[in-house]
């Protein structure tokens, strides 16, 4: 049977981080309710709206059975527990729901026992922690709300609430970062023992404050302390060293864990597995169609309560564009791709593609596997453009 993938967007915050490109934004706690009905309200009717957004979506997909559900933002662990057991609720009432994992994004700071307790009542059973960092003048620097010691308080909590699965994100980059709090970030990390981490390079583009600033060369936000590039891949390679010696899996570019701990919603991203978003900037995938909502979440909830979908993006996938996601997403995945496989579905003939890629050692050839070689993760990007050339 098809399984599908939900996921759900928040885009609330307490702070808006220097380094955050996302669509979120800060606003009052009286706009949280309102946005879960509407959230709820777009997965009731997703039918009608998909149909009069016209969106088609393969037989059967509306209704198979859902087996994860990602809770992100933003910042959802703000939401009361009684507005994220509403949202579990929609989708168990509205699908085939065959939970296996359900996971929530929460900053450390927001965590209580009593938010713990009512997550785990909701059927949430993992919880993603944005750590970022155990440096605190580089959580300071970054504009985080969270210090060293929420994290600990934060994951403590989760422990007792019987809450086996817990992912970190860190990120190689920071302002004020350097080899040794780099180094100390991964200790702590690694005292902790979540099931899952991941490792994220600073990105810089004009999305965030941060960003902005370093591209026109200003100082603000501590920019002048954000470590250079080399220093970055050089933290990503310690990270890999790091994470094996303390039984972490790397099984896709920025992410480590455990045997079984293996993100299976995001899986369903890497392996272009169908997957459905709901809220203000949500993706979906369908096999066939890729579309997202509108991301301001006020136009969103105006929307969706006059009975329309906000979509802001639509693409109807064409065979080449689908071969090079294939290639993409799939080299991302330390187990690489099936080449046989997809020359099999794909209809063509990609020899020549990994010929050159071969031959500079940046790729390695199993039979018909093809994986990112040792040592070259983190010039996978420079791998991807070559091979979408």
């Amino acid at each position: 049977m098809k399984t599908l993938g939900i996921y759900v967007q928040v885009p609330f915050c307490q702070t808006k981080c220097t380094y955050c490109n996302f669509h979120t934004g800060v606003v009052s706690s009286a706009r949280f309710a309102p946005y879960v009905s509407c959230v709820c309200e777009e997965i009731a009717g997703r039918r009608g709206l998909y149909e009069s957004a016209g969106i088609a979506l393969p037989a059967g997909l509306a209704d198979a059975a859902v087996d994860t559900i990602y809770i992100g933002g933003g910042t959802p662990s703000l939401l009361d527990a009684a507005h994220l057991r509403r949202i579990v609720d929609a989708v168990r009432e509205n699908f085939a729901a065959e939970l296996t994992e359900v996971t929530l994004e929460a900053d450390p700071e927001t965590v209580t026992e009593e938010k713990a307790a009512a997550w785990v009542a909701a059927g949430i059973n993992r919880v993603s922690f944005g750590v970022q960092s155990f440096c605190d003048e580089e959580l300071k620097a970054a504009g985080r709300m969270h210090r060293r010691a929420d994290v600990y308080r934060a994951a403590a909590i989760l422990r007792g609430a019987e809450i086996a699965n817990i992912s970190f994100d860190l990120i190689a980059g920071l302002p004020k970062q350097t080899r040794a709090s780099w180094g100390e970030s991964l200790d702590s990390l690694a005292e902790l023992a979540p099931e899952h981490v991941s490792v994220y390079l600073l990105e810089v583009d004009e999305g965030s404050k941060l960003g902005a600033e370093l591209l026109r060369g200003g100082k603000r936000y501590s920019a002048v302390d954000v470590p250079g590039d080399d220093e970055m891949a050089e933290f990503y390679e310690t990270a890999c060293l790091v994470l094996d010696v303390a039984g972490y899996r790397h099984y896709e570019i920025s992410n480590w864990a455990k045997a079984g701990f293996a993100s299976r919603h995001n899986l369903k991203y890497w392996r272009r597995e169908p997957y459905l978003g709901f809220g203000a900037g949500a993706h979906s995938f369908s096999g066939t169609e890729r579309w997202a909502n509108a991301h301001d979440a006020a136009g969103y909830v105006n929307a969706v309560t006059a009975g329309r979908l906000p979509v802001e993006q639509h693409e109807k996938l064409t065979s080449e564009s689908a071969l090079e996601e294939e290639l993409f997403l799939g080299l991302r995945q330390l187990e690489g791709i099936d080449v046989a496989r997809i020359e099999r579905e794909y209809g063509v003939s990609l020899g020549g593609r990994f010929e050159p890629l071969a031959v500079a050692g940046l790729i390695e050839r199993e039979g018909s596997l093809v994986r990112l070689a040792p040592g070259r993760v983190s010039v996978s990007n420079e791998v991807f453009v070559e091979l979408m050339k």
